[in-house]
């Protein structure tokens, strides 16, 4: 698989929440770090994910904000 995104974060499908249209895809990256996605229901069933498959997550944004309580 080649891609453009810099960022790309292999884990493991620890849960699926389906919705009318969309789906809430759990990856958990590392122990005690978690990446939720909303894809659609389609993509679930095309991808073949399921809890316990492997999967990426990949991000790609031309800009990320970092932010603070103080």
């Amino acid at each position: 698989m080649k891609l453009s995104a810099r960022n790309l974060l292999k884990g493991t499908v620890t849960k699926i929440v389906p919705g009318a249209i969309n789906s809430e895809v759990t990856l958990k990256i590392a122990d005690g770090i978690e990446v939720v996605s909303i894809i659609s229901k389609e993509s679930v069933v095309n991808l073949g994910l399921k809890v316990g498959a492997k999967a990426y997550a990949i991000i790609k944004a031309s800009s990320v904000i970092i932010g603070t309580d103080s």
